[in-house]
């Protein structure tokens, strides 16, 4: 009796099973809350309008003389983009890390084509996608320049994926150790300043003459792959049919030197150890422990000066509490001076840094996480909880009231207008005292939890509305304390009292100090009584 055997199953294809898994990482992680798949379908819809405006407004430009700089610059920036966005969002996608693959027995050639086909699957290369077929209809013109457009659309949606994936797999292990975390949070400290960079650079572009300013550097950016091959479009509507061919030879070169590189990196990666958590020296730490000695020095005994101390050094060692305060630091100077280097700035600006600081008051217990149980061992009456709550206040002044004062006088120099000074510091101070005092009443009315396995979450699941009720609404109760300072200053100036404005000064820093000290007040009794329902807060997930 023979034995009956089964036909083995065909064995899939490495690149089908990689888009399948792509897919289903996609299908699992949308259905994990309705949140995600709404702010996923929100992400689609807005990327398919900006694309749709983006390619009308090519069509527009086909013809025109400065076609060439829109969309051989539009595409360098593209190029960009993806090229820092791992460097900002490595946890954005899953398949971003090639350290997962490691124990599989896979060949770098079928991954690496495995991968790139399967980075293809997504709203970003799609969006890539269109508005590459955008730039290189404003150019196209002729016969030829179509046959090298279709050529350059797929080159270059291409090149930026695996530009993308290059830099990913070239810098995994920084990008998952803790100072990966740290260069991760900082992303929006990069989207602002570049926001007020573009911003900037438009007012500028606007008074040089327009896009013809630009043709020196679309000239250089042309020879750049992957913008490269937009040029060749271009180069091949004007005849130039020899640099066309180099252009896009060229970006298909460096294409096969990024497929080169992150093979390089892929086989590095899965057969060399991870040495990026090797400890510091002995010596480098006994450096630090004298640093942070010489730190306690400066502040005050007891508890305050303990409170004020773990306070400091939260904002120096917790990757998310120094992410926010590095973004609000500089957030709060580009934007009075950005617009007072325009000439459309008021030194009224300056107040941004007040209220960019004052938010780090909020949430003062969840910033503890679930540590915050060993500071709840030392608090058992009102007392107790105005020590720790105005402490935590006095760090954060510590920081907050000469930066405010220094970004005020920044910008009175860049307007050249320091008879304004006093006034401006005044609603400054004002405003901080205000946004101390609302931020310590909703500390202990709405704490929530900040969770420490997500370098992008913010607030706990289920906690949302917490932190938008103890932000949004502090923020509008810090505006309407202040209104009797913004009041004093507006009726000053209308009634011309000018002899009389150098008073907002005092009166302003007085006002915020008595309103800090009554909200510290409000806020004490309420947070030693409420004190189990926040612990239980800040501690959730």
């Amino acid at each position: 009796m023979s034995a009956v055997t089964t036909p083995a199953a065909p064995a899939q294809s490495l690149t089908r099973v990689f888009v399948l898994l792509k897919l289903a990482l996609l299908r699992n992680g949308l259905r994990q809350s309705g949140g995600r798949t709404a702010a996923y379908i929100a992400t689609i819809v807005f990327g398919a309008v900006f694309a749709a405006g983006a390619v009308l407004g090519f069509v527009l430009l086909r013809g025109r003389t400065d076609a060439d700089t829109v969309a051989v610059l539009l595409t360098g920036v593209i190029a960009l983009a993806w090229t820092v966005m791992p460097l900002f969002i490595p946890s954005g996608d899953e398949t971003l890390d090639p350290s997962r693959l490691v124990m599989l027995p896979l060949r770098p050639q079928p991954l690496v084509r495995a991968l790139l086909v399967a980075s293809l699957v997504g709203v970003g290369p799609l969006f890539t996608l269109f508005l590459v077929s955008g730039a290189v209809l404003s150019v196209a013109q002729g016969a030829a320049a179509t046959v090298f457009a279709v050529l350059a659309v797929p080159l270059v949606t291409v090149t930026c994926v695996a530009l993308s994936r290059a830099v990913a797999a070239a810098n995994i292990r920084l990008l998952t150790s803790r100072k990966g975390r740290d260069l991760a949070l900082l992303s929006g400290l990069v989207i602002a300043v570049g926001m007020q960079l573009v911003n900037f650079g438009a007012q500028r572009l606007g008074q040089a003459g327009g896009l013809e300013s630009l043709e020196p550097a679309t000239a250089v950016v042309g020879w750049l792959p992957p913008a490269a091959a937009i040029g060749a479009v271009d180069a091949a509507s004007q005849g130039s049919y020899a640099v066309a061919a180099a252009r896009l030879l060229l970006t298909a070169g460096a294409l096969a030197a990024l497929v080169h590189w992150w093979r390089r990196s892929l086989v590095r990666l899965m057969v060399e150890p991870d040495g990026s958590t090797i400890g510091a020296a002995p010596d480098a730490g006994r450096e630090k422990s004298a640093g942070a000695g010489r730190l306690g020095r400066l502040l005050p005994g007891g508890r305050t000066g303990a409170v004020m101390e773990r306070s400091l050094r939260y904002i120096w060692r917790d990757p998310k509490t120094k992410a926010a305060w590095v973004t609000s630091l500089a957030v709060g100077l580009i934007v009075p001076l950005f617009n007072a280097f325009q000439g459309t700035g008021s030194i009224y600006f300056a107040c941004f840094a007040s209220a960019m600081l004052g938010i780090q008051m909020y949430n003062q217990f969840g910033q503890d996480t679930s540590a915050f149980w060993m500071v709840a061992q030392t608090i058992s009456t009102a007392a107790d909880a105005y020590a720790e709550l105005r402490a935590r206040a006095l760090a954060l002044l510590a920081v907050t009231l000469p930066y405010t004062a220094l970004v005020t006088a920044v910008t009175a120099g860049v307007l050249g207008d320091w008879s304004q000074l006093p006034e401006a510091l005044g609603v400054a101070f004002a405003l901080l005292g205000a946004m101390l005092a609302t931020g310590a009443v909703a500390s202990a009315s709405f704490p929530y939890s900040i969770p420490q396995d997500s370098g992008y979450k913010n607030v706990a699941p289920g906690q949302g509305g917490l932190a938008w009720i103890s932000i949004l609404g502090g923020m509008v109760t810090a505006a309407v304390l202040c209104a009797p300072v913004i009041a004093a200053t507006v009726y000053l100036n209308v009634s011309d009292q000018e002899s009389l404005l150098w008073l907002l000064f005092p009166v302003g820093a007085a006002y915020g100090a008595l309103i800090a000290w009554a909200g510290l007040k409000a806020a004490a009794p309420r947070a030693a009584r409420r004190l189990p329902e926040i612990l239980a807060a800040v501690s959730k997930g």
